[in-house]
């Protein structure tokens, strides 16, 4: 077996398939050994402060969803909004704003000042007790932003968003995914769904 062979083998081997994440998750996130189905269109990661952290709670803004009752939702036609927080240290991070984050908030739906300030006041607790997990994220990107906006990146190569704001393409690439899943996974090695989104 070759270097090269060898390189991709062990690629393999992890969720590195080439696929960029959300730009807000950098820094943030360690990538998985062993995944599974791992889509060519998927970036999975595990949450991970810089500290070194992998466990979490979680605060949200919205509500339980009504049959899946471990999924958060967003509340009276308002995105969910959903944090984690180190417990220790009390480091917050951001990992998922449905006003600001995916394909539709960036590119078709408008929301009010005082829709994206709402806070995530909530402590997510599921069924079983279960608050404290390392977290799995999975965005999958199946917009082809080359085709579909082609003519309209400006000559600096950036595109404007729903709200007027400028950002580059390929930030827009990664933060414009169509779809987000976020897994819990509790000390007991249970797997819980808390967030799934289709966002496009």
């Amino acid at each position: 077996m070759g270097l090269f062979d060898k390189f991709k083998k062990d690629k393999a081997k992890t969720t590195d398939n080439g696929v960029l994440g959300p730009t807000f998750l950098d820094g943030l996130t360690e990538q998985i050994n062993e995944p599974k189905d791992l889509q060519k269109h998927e970036w999975r990661r595990r949450l991970k402060t810089p500290s070194g952290q992998k466990k979490f709670k979680i605060k949200y803004f919205g509500q339980l969803h009504a049959d899946y009752q471990n999924l958060i939702v967003g509340l009276n036609g308002t995105p969910a909004l959903v944090v984690a927080v180190e417990p220790v240290s009390g480091e917050e991070i951001l990992i998922f704003d449905g006003c600001l984050h995916g394909y539709n908030a960036m590119f078709c739906d408008h929301y009010s000042e005082q829709t994206k300030n709402r806070k995530a006041d909530k402590l997510y607790q599921a069924h079983d007790g279960t608050d404290m997990f390392e977290l799995t994220i999975s965005t999958y990107n199946g917009v082809d932003f080359d085709d579909e906006f082609a003519s309209d990146v400006d000559a600096d190569g950036f595109i404007e968003l729903i709200d007027g704001t400028k950002v580059e393409v390929e930030t827009a690439k990664r933060n414009g995914f169509d779809t987000l899943q976020i897994f819990g996974i509790a000390e007991s090695g249970k797997v819980i769904e808390i967030v799934s989104e289709e966002l496009a």
